[in-house]
């Protein structure tokens, strides 16, 4: 017994000794935990992320979407290609009508129209057709006909008895249409709305081409506006065409391709280069996917060129 309370005995030193050590348990077990709570809100603060952060991040993730989205540029509908047809949703049937129209060298000039050829459903046409991008002068030409019918309205209202409408008078029921490539510059200088300056671009316009070939060319000249096309137009037609030299575009070189009007020295160098790429052009349609080039204006191009 004595023995065994030697063992629990400790003298001063002893009991300062383990006090200290309990102490420091004490003191690391209480560091510990301190440590480990803090190491865990550091860490939740580092893997936060801030408000104006986290916007920037999902304007981030926005903009990638967008970038990953096809976005439809505005075309023109009549050059839809296969895969542009499948893009934009169209189904296969719906393409080869497209294709087959144009082989014939018809164009669709209003969106009513290509549903008319094509076929598409009404939600399809409402989808896609606010991104169709027809010739300015389709629609002049529209603008044309519809006045040409008001006034063949005005001219059967006149042969009714009635009074004679303005502009529309007994002296200009009978109207002799000249030739608007036999026109002079004093004659077109007669129309309102075309003065010296004017009249001298058309004849200019009409050099360089060699004649017009169609009435339509007309709005192509600079500075000419709908109305006084419209006016001249009810004056002077083409009523005899010019004999043109047609450039084949498989031959020709391209300072013989750009001395076309409408067409400019560095979209006949990318013709020539497209052309020995793809070992010739077979169609005149495909001279719409070559950058740069005006196919607004494919319809009287194609009157100049051949294969």
């Amino acid at each position: 017994m004595n023995k065994l309370k030697s063992h629990f005995r400790f003298n001063k030193q002893e009991r300062s000794g383990i006090f200290f050590l309990l102490l420091s348990i004490v003191s690391l077990q209480i560091g510990y935990y301190f440590y480990g709570h803090f190491s865990e809100d550091a860490q939740q603060d580092a893997l936060g992320v801030d408000h104006e952060t986290q916007t920037e991040i999902d304007a981030l993730k926005q903009a990638a979407l967008k970038k990953d989205s096809v976005k439809i540029y505005p075309f023109n509908p009549n050059f839809i290609t296969d895969y542009k047809g499948y893009v934009l949703g169209m189904s296969t049937d719906e393409i080869d009508r497209l294709h087959a129209f144009r082989k014939n060298g018809k164009f669709a000039n209003t969106a009513e129209e290509f549903q008319k050829v094509t076929q598409v459903s009404d939600s399809l046409l409402d989808a896609i057709s606010p991104q169709f991008k027809f010739p300015e002068w389709t629609k002049k030409s529209m603008q044309s006909a519809v006045s040409s019918k008001q006034y063949a309205v005005g001219r059967r209202s006149d042969k009714k008895g009635s009074a004679p409408r303005k502009g529309f008078g007994e002296g200009q029921q009978n109207v002799v249409i000249l030739d608007l490539n036999a026109a002079t510059a004093q004659e077109l200088t007669t129309i309102n709305g075309i003065g010296e300056k004017l009249s001298a671009r058309i004849l200019k316009f009409r050099d360089r081409l060699g004649g017009f070939l169609s009435d339509d060319q007309l709005n192509d000249v600079y500075g000419l506006d709908p109305e006084v096309v419209e006016r001249t137009l009810e004056k002077f037609r083409v009523l005899k065409k010019p004999d043109i030299h047609k450039i084949n575009v498989n031959t020709a070189s391209a300072y013989e391709i750009a001395t076309l009007v409408y067409i400019q020295k560095q979209v006949a160098e990318s013709i020539v280069e497209y052309r020995n790429v793809n070992n010739g052009i077979l169609s005149l349609d495909e001279l719409s996917t070559i950058e740069g080039f005006p196919s607004d204006k494919i319809d009287r191009i194609a009157l100049y060129l051949s294969l």
